[in-house]
């Protein structure tokens, strides 16, 4: 009696699973369809677009603003750089047991002098500034694109 009971009961188990729903077509052939969303193919050309054009890097230099071990100096500094400056960046680098204060991303080393410059008559760092080379952001220029068009 156990035996036919489980054997049933295994038939049953067998029939009622199937892995494919549909016509026997797609199930020899082995064709996927996929349903989607239309808005998913506008986010990805988008992502890619973004990811071709957004900034890129390349050798330049940065200026070596502050170099302290006093967080509230570093974060002065850095604030009045930022209302002074809002086009350029500034960067903050932990190196223990100071921090670095770096400014700017200059592709050229006569504007890293301009702007050089011009944090030294603004008297905003009693210490010395630095030009120091490294890697740097590159935006891209947007009037670039439409006369290439």
């Amino acid at each position: 009696m156990k035996k036919v009971v489980c054997s049933l009961i295994f038939l049953m188990a067998v029939i009622s699973v199937s892995a494919q729903n549909g016509n026997a077509d797609t199930v020899f052939t082995g064709k996927v369809v996929v349903n989607k969303d239309p808005r998913l193919d506008i986010l990805a050309r988008k992502e890619v677009e973004f990811n071709t054009i957004s900034h890129k890097s390349s050798k330049g230099f940065r200026l070596l603003v502050l170099s302290s071990n006093d967080r509230e100096k570093v974060m002065g500094v850095r604030s009045e750089l930022l209302q002074q400056f809002p086009e350029q960046k500034v960067y903050m680098v932990f190196q223990n047991p100071f921090i670095k204060l770096k400014f700017g991303n200059f592709v050229d080393k006569p504007e890293a002098e301009k702007y050089k410059d011009m944090l030294t008559r603004s008297h905003l760092v009693t210490t010395n500034i630095y030009i120091v080379p490294e890697a740097v952001e590159i935006r891209p220029d947007k009037n670039k694109g439409k006369e290439d068009e």
